[in-house]
């Protein structure tokens, strides 16, 4: 078990980069994923890192044996996934990933129910809106919200989210209301979530002639949904957001919902996941867990203990 420990810490240290970050992710100390490399190359006998100030990068047989140890590994969560399904107390680790929005008003709310049912699981969450490399990251599942187009993951889908454009009244006083989609594009300052491969450099809304797209531009942008939400609600802006980011506000009066006619096109709220988890019981027990609450969630039948927003 040391040895697969060793080997595992070994993987994310190559993922990552770094000792820190490798041993971090695996909720070891650096001193503790240090002794792990020092131990695995004295009994390989070999350097698996050349190591500078600045850089740690695989030598020639390290990168060998990263991939022989993938397999190693793969192997062995086979051999417990085909455990679990017999055994019926599925166990074990699961790294999930979600957009910060969905991640702090659905996804996490709901995971210390799911942990509580299932003792013998651990989640390790990340939130970013960023783009997320599955495979690469070693995560089991990837919640999103928008149209993923990776057709090498197997994809479940939880609900179909409206979306809103909407400003804060004070906004809205000092600008002028849209009357139409083309006013978005005369003076007004769309706010847009922006980071390398975006997917929202455009807007794509409702017209007599169908959905279309409207190259908006503004003053700001972020690559954090969050950011933009609370310089909306300063009256910096308009934003274009899936309804339950926004209901709170919406109800309240801090936003008021714009060009409802021309409603943005709705986004899908679901899941991805390699096809070799699919068969893993703990994956299938957390993605059916948040299917069904996150629906009642989002059909506004219940909703998680927390609003973090």
């Amino acid at each position: 078990m040391a040895y697969l420990e060793s080997l595992r810490v070994f993987c994310r240290v190559v993922e990552l980069g770094s000792i820190t970050s490798g041993g971090r992710d695996l909720r070891l100390t650096p001193a503790v994923a240090s002794k792990r490399i020092k131990e695995l190359e004295q009994h390989l006998g070999v350097r698996l890192f050349n190591r500078t100030t600045r850089s740690l990068t695989p030598t020639e047989v390290g990168s060998e044996f990263y991939k022989e140890a993938l397999r190693i590994l793969s192997a062995v969560n086979e051999a417990e996934t085909v455990v679990a399904q017999f055994s019926g107390a599925p166990r074990g680790t699961l790294r999930v990933t979600a957009p910060l929005a969905a991640g702090r008003r659905i996804i996490a709310p709901l995971v210390p129910d799911f942990v509580e049912a299932h003792p013998d699981i651990e989640v390790r969450m990340r939130m970013s809106d960023r783009k997320v490399d599955i495979l690469a990251d070693g995560i089991d599942v990837a919640f999103f919200v928008g149209n993923p187009h990776d057709s090498s993951l197997k994809m479940r889908k939880i609900a179909t989210c409206d979306r809103v454009l909407c400003a804060a009244p004070d906004y809205l006083e000092r600008f002028g209301t849209p009357d139409a989609p083309e006013d978005l594009m005369k003076g007004h300052n769309c706010l847009l979530l922006r980071y390398p491969r975006s997917p929202e450099y455009y807007w794509t809304l409702n017209t007599r002639s169908g959905f279309r797209k409207f190259e908006v531009k503004g003053k700001y942008d972020a690559d954090d949904s969050d950011v933009l939400l609370n310089w909306a609600l300063d009256g910096r802006g308009i934003i274009n957001k899936p309804r339950f980011e926004v209901a709170q506000a919406l109800r309240s009066g801090a936003l008021v919902e714009i060009l409802p006619e021309a409603h943005p096109i709705p986004a899908t709220f679901g899941c991805l996941y390699p096809h070799k988890k699919f068969q893993d019981p703990k994956v299938r027990l957390l993605v059916d867990f948040i299917t069904s609450r996150g629906q009642a969630y989002l059909q506004g039948l219940e909703a998680p203990r927390a609003d973090p927003a």
